[in-house]
Parts: C-alpha cells; structure tokens; sequence
C-alpha cells in the first residue's frame, strides 16, 4: 500500500515513462513529472494529438509526492563543483537531477505553502489564466485553494499558483459481513463511536487526521489551531481511541481484510482500488464532511514559460477529458458536472459522484503554525499511550 496524505504520495494506475514525438534534437519538448497513476497514459496520447504543432512529451512518473517536493528542493540547489562534482560521477547508482526543471510537476495541495515559501515553484501569470478557457469552469473552492500570497497563505488578492486536476478525501470503509447483523452501517463520523464497534477499527495513523475527525464529530474544524479551546477534545479522543484496535498508514487495511477489524478510517486513494477486488467492503463519505486532498499541477521556480503547460492545464480541465481523468484513475474531478454514474462501476459511484452538500461541510488540511502541529502531535501520542 502507498500512503496517501499531507506527507506522502498515492498510487493508482501505473504509468511507465512516456516519450510520444520525434527524437530530433531541434524538436520542441515538454517535460512533466507527476505522480505516478495520477494520468493515464492515454489522456496524455490524445493530448498529443489535439496539438498543431509536433512536439516530444516526456512524461516521468514518480512514485511519491514526497519525492516530488524533494526534487522541487534539489532543482534550487547550486550544483556540485569541482572534485565533489567530478568524485559524485563514479559513486554507483547514485541518482542524477536534470540540470533543467521540468515544466510541470504534479504537488499535492498540503505542500503548497512550502514550496511557495521556499521559492520552489513559481506562479501562473495572470495573462495565462486569461487564456485557460476552463478557469471559469472550476469550483470558487479550487480557485481559492490555489490563490495565496508569496508565504504560501490563501488570500484572495493573492497569485495563482497551481492547476488542481484531481481530487480525493478520507472515508469510512467496513465489512458489510460483519456488519450484516446489526440495525445500522456507518454513514457518518459519530458512528465509530457506538459500543458494537469497540476494538473493531484500523486507521491511518495521522494526528491531522484522526483529531480532525474527532473535531468534526464535535462539529469544529479540521484546521483549528488551538485544541485547547476545545474542552471535549481530549476525552471524546480517549472514547475513540477504545474504539481502535490498529493504527497504521501503511496496513491500515490489511486487518479490515482479512476481518480482524470491521470498520477502517482511510484515503480514498487506498480504498477505491480494493473495492472491486473484494465486494464485502463498502466505503462511504460521511456525511457531516470529511478531509479533502488534491493533486495539483506547479511550475518550478526556473522553468520557462511554455505554451504547451497552459494548454496541458486547459486540456486536463476539458469536459470530455476531466471525466475520463476522474474514471481511469478513480478519483475525482475539480469540474463540473462530475463523471456520470452511468461510466462508474457501482463500488465507486458514491465516493466519484461528488455530493454538493457534503462536499461543502468538507475541508482541505491547511498547513498550521509549528506551535499547532505541536499540540496535535502531543495530544496524539498521549492518547495513544494510554
């Protein structure tokens, strides 16, 4: 399993490295590196063939968004000179940056506010939001997601800095086996608390997380800043923790499976992919509002503006093309109208069918001040000892 967070990258479908175009070496290239699974290899065929002009795309998967941040960093290094460069070239498998950034590279949104403080990528210029035909067509959300000031803050004066192009969140997922004879199955956040499921629940083992949906419960915010004003947090998050029997962002599933828990706190990135495979598992959004992540296009700090990174953008946004990102992939799409259930298959249909209710009580994890992550990493660790 790939974990699929603020902090790591998700899997999906694979997609090997792609050069589509000739290899003359005066031929105009387009160099991206996203997420591996993120686009499927024939979305990036048929952009080649809306072009006018032939060009060499190289698309490069990588396996993590981590490594993607990572490599954000290295492009802004100085490179290494003299006897470290020339000794580096006869170290065995040691992996090389590209002395030129890429184009685009795929981020996912928690790490924004970083790489715009860090002066890792740069933003779209206004006359290409201009130019991209479907700006419009996104929901007011993504659009203030993306727009921040140069510390990385959401502002909506600010600049645009990134295209959302995909989009998932954090769901419940049980065994309806297990289940099967009890009067109720969960549809929202307060029903991980019921007695029948105590010491019958595995979840991914993330502060942000598990006290954001404890938070939820209570009707407050994903992104509150100071848990202190919350007086019910910590026992509501000691009753919980009964509940839990396996923490874990890795196996958190494994158990769910093989049916030592019957109930699972996930990544729809994780959970989507195993439905098919094993049809007593159902996985629903709760209701009250949940965690959202997206996947976002950046450019690099250094990387020319290139025609083709607007009209890649423009294209992932069409609305033959968005919904056929959201099927093959199986997540969802930042346009809408979403895919139609006619193209899901039922496992999938209510977590890629995009409720508009829930979809606004839910949240995207906002970076938080280090005095924050502290409180939430403290509280998490002394819930979990005890």
């Amino acid at each position: 399993m790939q974990r699929r967070s603020f902090l790591v990258g998700a899997s999906g479908l694979a997609l090997s490295q792609m050069l589509i175009g000739c290899s003359s070496s005066n031929q105009t290239e387009f160099d991206v590196q996203l997420l591996k699974g993120s686009i499927p290899s024939q979305i990036v065929a048929q952009f080649r063939q809306s072009l006018e002009q032939k060009i060499k795309l190289n698309f490069t998967p990588v396996e993590q968004i981590q490594d993607l941040f990572k490599q954000l960093q290295t492009w802004q290094k100085p490179s290494p000179t003299g006897e470290e460069s020339f000794w580096n070239r006869f170290i065995p498998f040691r992996e090389s940056s590209p002395e030129v950034a890429s184009d685009l590279v795929t981020l996912g949104d928690y790490w924004l506010k970083a790489a715009i403080e860090q002066k890792l990528i740069q933003p779209i210029e206004e006359t290409e939001i201009k130019q991209l035909k479907n700006w419009s067509t996104l929901d007011t959300r993504w659009r203030e997601l993306v727009t921040r000031d140069d510390q990385g803050n959401l502002d909506n004066q600010g600049k645009v800095w990134a295209a959302p192009y995909r989009w998932g969140s954090t769901v419940i997922v049980y065994n309806r086996q297990k289940l099967q004879n009890l009067s109720w199955k969960p549809q929202d956040w307060s029903d991980l608390w019921r007695d029948e499921l105590q010491n019958r629940i595995s979840v991914v083992d993330q502060s942000r997380e598990i006290i954001g949906l404890v938070l939820k419960k209570l009707g407050k915010s994903y992104n509150t800043e100071n848990l202190e004003t919350i007086p019910d947090l910590e026992n509501e998050l000691r009753a919980f923790n009964q509940q839990v029997r396996f923490y874990s962002s890795n196996n958190y599933l494994e158990p769910l499976i093989i049916g030592d828990t019957w109930v699972a706190v996930g990544w729809s990135s994780d959970i989507i992919p195993l439905l098919a495979r094993y049809p007593q598992l159902v996985a629903v959004v709760p209701k009250s509002g949940t965690a959202i992540w997206a996947d976002l296009w950046v450019r690099p700090t250094g990387a020319q503006k290139a025609t083709f990174s607007s009209q890649w953008v423009d294209f992932c946004w069409e609305p033959n093309i968005s919904p056929e990102i959201s099927r093959l992939t199986r997540t969802n799409s930042p346009i809408y109208p979403n895919t139609a259930s006619s193209q899901l298959q039922e496992p999938f249909r209510t977590l890629l069918q995009s409720n508009s209710e829930i979809f606004a009580k839910s949240e995207f994890l906002l970076s938080l001040p280090p005095s924050a992550i502290q409180q939430y990493e403290s509280l998490f660790t002394k819930i979990k000892q005890n």
